[in-house]
């Protein structure tokens, strides 16, 4: 009987997991660590790439061990990651060149205002679907050849290989016969060409970047290579590659356009699916690839980024001490009937989509001699939801596709008061799964697609089931009303730093 398990290797920005999964999608091994953070200099952050590889094999060992399994009774292996993050190494000992620079990092700010001011926005949005921003790889990439002695050199020699964390670990579980990305993560380089799905050349030579340092780009669904024995003891087909919120929405079996799902971290991440076309004439969401099988056409996503989300909840933990963990906000917001017309606009570090203002600053406003802690609560809860209405108009606003549904995952679902209020300031139900690691779930569950393990994206449809599903309870004109005041909270915090 052929092998029917699945391993999924989830490389984040602050450790790695990997999960086992049995033919019913069952989560049957569990591996968890986390490594260094390093911080060199103000606004840098880097990683070790020996550690992402290290502790992501620390963490599938792990898993296979609880599962009680060898790697000779996995069907195939699916790699999820932190994207834009960047890579080095020599092409011939596989030795990293530079330290990995994160997809936080912010150092190549000036070169990103230069290429404003070259006139290249339109260019970029046009080809790429994305913004000039120092977040994506590509500025990351220009400044190491720039920065890091006899890299230029040794890269127009074709002695080096950059790629995303995906890439980095395929190339290594390969024994470096496979130097690859797929779809989704080449689309976060601000490199590639979101129509032709191909490295583009008028960009690459903009960043002075030699094509001959790039990985392949292959589907997402497809088998990229075979690991090394001394990789994980045995011979596993590598099965899916792809970006960590693509695999999220991948996971919430968001399939077909309008399906939309929101990953709640510490910001958030919302996804719709938008179908066949990129969709890069508007300009408040991103457009990515999403998650794409082998011999089928592209499909792809508008994602909108919400800077703070659950980071406001640690700021009220941390900086404030007005809780002492998240999972009391849930009580202490039901303890009052409203904010008392207090609102908390979460732009601690500007505000992402829709708006795209680095500038605007956080703002609670409204209070009064009788605010209360509970007040303050409740209102940085709810404007995580107003937050998420914010994107889930611009899509449907840009696009003319209707949302009928968001699908929820991540660690604010448990709380039940947010989960119902989102469901009631967007007017629309609330879907939570009974599964909500999404981002390792996708690559397991996009692997066994490749392998056989599932037949359709019907039969994954199947799969995913609900724990939860909050209906909306509140009427149109409370909505309205609350989000008109919403509204107005945000143009205050807008103007703050023009002194408006």
């Amino acid at each position: 009987m052929p092998p029917s398990h699945l391993l999924a290797i989830d490389q984040g920005t602050t450790g790695s997991t990997a999960l086992v999964l049995d033919g019913d999608a069952r989560i049957v091994g569990r591996g968890y660590a986390e490594f260094p953070q390093h911080y060199p200099q103000p606004g840098w952050v880097e990683h070790d790439p020996d550690d992402l590889y290290d502790v992501s094999m620390e963490v599938a060992t792990s898993a296979l061990a609880d599962a009680g399994l060898r790697a000779g009774d996995v069907a195939g292996l699916g790699i999820t990651n932190q994207r834009e993050t960047t890579v080095v190494w020599d092409r011939a000992t596989g030795r990293p060149l530079a330290p990995a620079i994160v997809w936080q990092d912010r150092r190549t700010a000036a070169m990103c205002a230069e290429l404003r001011a070259q006139g290249l926005e339109g260019l970029v949005r046009e080809r790429t679907g994305l913004v000039i921003d120092a977040y994506f790889s590509g500025t990351k990439l220009a400044w190491l050849l720039e920065n890091v002695d006899g890299l230029r050199r040794r890269a127009e020699a074709g002695e080096v290989a950059f790629g995303t964390v995906d890439a980095w670990l395929l190339y290594r579980l390969t024994g470096g016969s496979v130097h690859a990305t797929d779809v989704t993560n080449a689309s976060r380089t601000m490199l590639f060409d979101l129509r032709r799905l191909e490295w583009d050349d008028e960009l690459l030579a903009h960043l002075r970047i030699p094509r001959q340092v790039l990985p392949e780009v292959h589907p997402s669904a497809a088998v990229h290579g075979t690991t090394v024995p001394a990789a994980l003891g045995g011979e596993i087909p590598v099965a899916a590659l792809l970006g960590d919120q693509q695999a999220a929405l991948f996971a919430q079996a968001c399939f077909a356009p309008g399906q939309t799902k929101n990953t709640y971290g510490t910001g958030s991440f919302v996804l719709m699916h938008a179908g066949g076309q990129p969709f890069v004439e508007q300009e408040r969401m991103l457009s990515t690839v999403a998650a794409t099988l082998e011999g089928a056409p592209a499909e792809y996503a508008l994602e909108g980024s919400i800077f703070v989300t659950g980071s406001a909840v640690q700021w009220m933990r941390d900086e404030l001490g007005i809780i002492t963990s998240a999972a009391e906000t849930e009580a202490i917001a039901r303890s009052v009937p409203d904010t008392g017309d207090v609102w908390f606009v979460p732009a601690l570090a500007g505000l992402g989509a829709p708006y795209w203002d680095p500038y605007a600053r956080g703002m609670l406003i409204g209070i009064t001699r009788g605010t209360s802690k509970a007040h303050i609560v409740r209102a940085v809860l709810e404007s995580i939801a107003f937050s998420t209405r914010d994107v889930l108009d611009a899509m449907q606003a840009d696009t003319g596709i209707r949302i009928d549904e968001l699908r929820a995952d991540g660690g604010a679902v448990a709380n039940r008061f947010l989960m119902q209020h989102q469901a009631d300031v967007l007017g629309i139900p609330v879907d939570v799964p009974a599964q909500t690691e999404s981002t390792s779930l996708g690559s397991g569950l996009l692997a066994g697609l490749t392998t056989g393990v599932w037949g359709s994206l019907e039969e994954l449809a199947g799969v995913r089931t609900t724990a939860a599903r909050y209906e909306p309870a509140m009427s149109a004109d409370e909505r309205d009303g609350r989000y008109a005041r919403w509204s107005q909270a945000v143009a205050r915090a807008r103007d703050w730093a023009t002194g408006s």
